[in-house]
Parts: C-alpha cells; sequence; structure tokens
C-alpha cells in the first residue's frame, strides 16, 4: 500500500495496490494477517471517510467483520466494561434504597398505629371520666368539632416547615378549596357539601358519647367497628363496587356481634339502648364515608384539612343553636361557665382532633391499612383499662362478641385481589414441591446405581 499527497490540496489520499490472491467461490480465502494491517494502516482519513482498517477488512473478508467494528472496538469495549459496574452499583443503589424506604414505611406506620389506638383510647377514657362530674354529651360532641377548625392552620405550619413554600395562607386555602369543584369555595358550595357532612359528622359523635353512657368503653369500641362493615355494603349497594364473597362473611359476623352483644343482658334495659346507639354512631360514620366518596372522591392532605376547619365553622355557625336550646330546655343543663370542666373538655377535643389528624396523616405517609389497624387496637386498649382500673368483668358472652366483630374487621382489611394472590402463591409453593421432590428422586437413583455398580450388578430395563 502507498500513498502520496495530491497537487490541488492538502488533504491525503491513499491508493491500495491491487492484491495477488482474490476469493474465489468455493474456495477457501487465504489467510490475511490482520493485525499487520492494524499496524500499517493510517487510522482514519481527514474528509469524514470510513477508517481504512474496516476497508480493508471488508475486502480481504475478514469473518465477523461489521462495518465500524474495528474502529471502535477499543472504544466501544473500554466503554462497557466501565459503565457495566456502575449500571450494577446504580441498581444495587437503587434496589437498596427502595429496601429502605420500605422499612422506614412500616416503621412510621407502626408508630403511627400506636399512636392513633392511643388517642382513641384516651379520647374514649377521656370522656367517660368526663361524665362523672358533666353529663352533657352534645355539648362535649359540640366543643370538640370546633376544634376542627385549628386543622388547617396545623396542616399550614408543618406544611410550610418541611417544603419552605411562599404561599400565604389564604392562597394555600384557595388552591385546597379545589376539592369542591373548579370554583372554588362559594357560599352555594359551602352550604350544600359541608352541611350534610357537619350533619352527619355530628350525630356520629353524639350518639357514640351516649352509648359511652350506657356501656362499657370496650363495648363500645367494639360496635363502632362495625361501621366497617356498613361502608362495605352501601358501597356495594349505591356506588356499585366490587362484590367479595369474603366482605360478605364478615359483615354477617359483625352483625352476629351485635346481636350476641345485645343478648349478653337479656335483650333489655341499658344494654340493648347502649347497643343500638353504638350500631346507629357506626351507621352514620359509614353513610358519612360512602357519600364522601360519592361526591368529593379522594382528598390529600390539604385539602382534608380544608374540609375539616370548614365543617369546624359551620358547626360554630350553624349548630351552635342547638346546645342552646338544650341548656333552656333543661335538657343538658350545665350551669354557669365557670363550673364547667375546662380541662376535661379541652382533653377531650384535643385527643380527638389529634385522632383525626393523625388518620389523614397517616394515610398520606404510609399504609391506609395500618391506620385501619389502629383504630382496631382500641378494643384490646379499653379492655384493659376496664380491667385493670375499673374491674369491669367480662362474660363469656361479650368476649365471644367482641373476638367476632374484631375478626369481621380484619376480614375486610384484606384486599381485593387476595384470592387470585393466594392461589398463586399456593401454585408457587407446590411447584417448588415438586422440583425438590423430582431432584429427591433424581438423588436416590443416582445413589442407587452407583451401590448397583459397586456390587457388580448390572439394572436392565424391562421392555
Amino acid at each position: 500500500m502507498s500513498g502520496k499527497k495530491s497537487d490541488e490540496g492538502e488533504q491525503p489520499c491513499f491508493r491500495l495496490e491491487p492484491l495477488k490472491n482474490t476469493h474465489l467461490p468455493g474456495k477457501a480465502s487465504p489467510k490475511v494477517d490482520s493485525r499487520s494491517l492494524y499496524r500499517d494502516a493510517p487510522r482514519v482519513t481527514a474528509n469524514g471517510v470510513h477508517d481504512i482498517e474496516d476497508r480493508i477488512l471488508r475486502i480481504t473478508g475478514y469473518y465477523g467483520y461489521y462495518p465500524g467494528y474495528s474502529s471502535h472496538r477499543r472504544e466501544d469495549g473500554s466503554e462497557s466494561h466501565a459503565e457495566t459496574p456502575a449500571s450494577e452499583a446504580s441498581g444495587e443503589g437503587t434496589s437498596y434504597q427502595t429496601c429502605a424506604n420500605a422499612v422506614l414505611k412500616v416503621l412510621g406506620g407502626l408508630l403511627l398505629v400506636l399512636c392513633v389506638s392511643s388517642s382513641w383510647v384516651g379520647t374514649t377514657q377521656v370522656v367517660q371520666r368526663t361524665f362523672q362530674s358533666f353529663s352533657c354529651p352534645f355539648f362535649i360532641s359540640w366543643f370538640s368539632t370546633n376544634w376542627n377548625i385549628l386543622f388547617f392552620p396545623l396542616y399550614y405550619c408543618g406544611h410550610v416547615a418541611t417544603t419552605g413554600e411562599k404561599q400565604t395562607p389564604i392562597q394555600k386555602f384557595r388552591e385546597c378549596s379545589r376539592l369542591f369543584g373548579e370554583e372554588g369555595m362559594t357560599l352555594k358550595l359551602f352550604l350544600k357539601r359541608t352541611a350534610p357532612f357537619s350533619i352527619l359528622w355530628t350525630l356520629t359523635n353524639y350518639l357514640y358519647l351516649l352509648a359511652l353512657r350506657k356501656l362499657t368503653a370496650t363495648d363500645v369500641s367494639a360496635l363502632y367497628c362495625c361501621h366497617k362493615a356498613f361502608v362495605f355494603l352501601l358501597s356495594w349497594i349505591v356506588l356499585k363496587d366490587r362484590f367479595m364473597g369474603v366482605r360478605i362473611v364478615a359483615a354477617i359476623m359483625a352483625i352476629t356481634g351485635i346481636v350476641m352483644m345485645a343478648y349478653a343482658d337479656g335483650f333489655h334495659g341499658d344494654s340493648i339502648i347502649g347497643v343500638a346507639l353504638a350500631v346507629g354512631s357506626a351507621s352514620t360514620s359509614a353513610l358519612y364515608k360512602v357519600l364522601f366518596k360519592m361526591f368529593l372522591g379522594s382528598a390529600n392532605l390539604g385539602e382534608a384539612a380544608h374540609f375539616f376547619s370548614t365543617m369546624g365553622f359551620f358547626n360554630l355557625i350553624f349548630i351552635s343553636c342547638v346546645p342552646l336550646i338544650l341548656y333552656f330546655t333543661r335538657v343538658e343543663h350545665w350551669g354557669s361557665l365557670s363550673s364547667l370542666p375546662w380541662g376535661y373538655l379541652c382533653g377531650v377535643a384535643g385527643l380527638w382532633l389529634v385522632f383525626n389528624i393523625l388518620v389523614n396523616l397517616g394515610v398520606v405517609l404510609t399504609y391506609p391499612i395500618l391506620i385501619s389497624i389502629g383504630t382496631l387496637l382500641s378494643v384490646p386498649g379499653n379492655a384493659a383499662i376496664d380491667v385493670l382500673k375499673h374491674e369491669v368483668i367480662f362474660s363469656v358472652v361479650r368476649l365471644a362478641a367482641t373476638c367476632i366483630i374484631c375478626v369481621g374487621f380484619l376480614l375486610m382489611l384484606l384486599p381485593e385481589e387476595w384470592d387470585t394472590v393466594t392461589l398463586r402463591f399456593l401454585a408457587t409453593l407446590a411447584d417448588k414441591k415438586s422440583e425438590e421432590h423430582g431432584e429427591e428422586l433424581t438423588e436416590s437413583s443416582i445413589h442407587t446405581r452407583s451401590r448397583s455398580r459397586a456390587n457388580g450388578t448390572v439394572s436392565i430395563p424391562m421392555a
């Protein structure tokens, strides 16, 4: 191969000498020392033509040649060797970060479970303690609901502290008011959307407090757990949610527990009234949740805080007349304002507000099923306090009814695809067992043949 410079320009050009040997069809091509060609050939032409080395390999018919392979082989190889460990390290880092996030989410969820159950147990126990000196359940419910006004200011303070956003409270309030529609909050929407939910909220709390005057905290908290079954039945009928046989079984178990709880004292006296009040509280709570899902859909934490504060304002403006009516009719007479047990009232309202905040915060930060379990754990928590502090003795029927309701509540927490996932898991286990059994048979046959060869015997297969 020889090269010379052209007269018209400074661009180098190269001329290939005729090959002495040519490749004929059907004949083996002569061997060419490609390494000597690598050494003698210039690397790249200046006018952007392919590498001369590539042209030589194409002419000689080098086995496995692809255009651009030889000129970029070393660079590609170095890049692939350099990127492979990095990609593996990034994959390992991503998987490690995912596992760490899942572990932190579960640990945070368990902490929230304890806080949710503790706040609900504390609310129930402080209410019963308040009834010893101040038996006005509607006033307690009204006073506690007014504290919901603090929900949005607390949310805004936490939001600013964690994100550093420069929005004013009014701007953030208007942004979160999109829960009611694209136009935001108007007087018509305020009355149309807030009024029914505020009434259901007040009825739920009032009936729950009335039930606490008739039954123990354990019985009321267990009966209130039936609201999960009522939510499923209403969602199935009204919202046309998916039918699930296991949830029908859970609903039947909840109804069975209610009947057994009423039967515990013989269907008479305060027991049957208390059971009816607790079931009424669970029913209004279920109706509240179903209507919220129907008209408002799902809400983030800011929208939930906005909604709770709006209900607090509605309660303060429109429902304040009800405690006054009950006061003047002597249904709930509390005397002078100075004689009220403000410590207990503020304790109940504060714990109730903390419970609502934790429930809505937990749905955002962790798994919603853990928050539901936190509500269920209030039953054994109240039972422990009733037995140790109040020396309550539970009958066998009450214990059985409580256990049945709790089991039904747990069945309600099963996901919709639980049956498919369970069958897939059982099929995987069966496949693994069959593979292990086949490996054991193979190993045993190998050991049998080796022993037969050692003994000088040969097994002859039968036709």
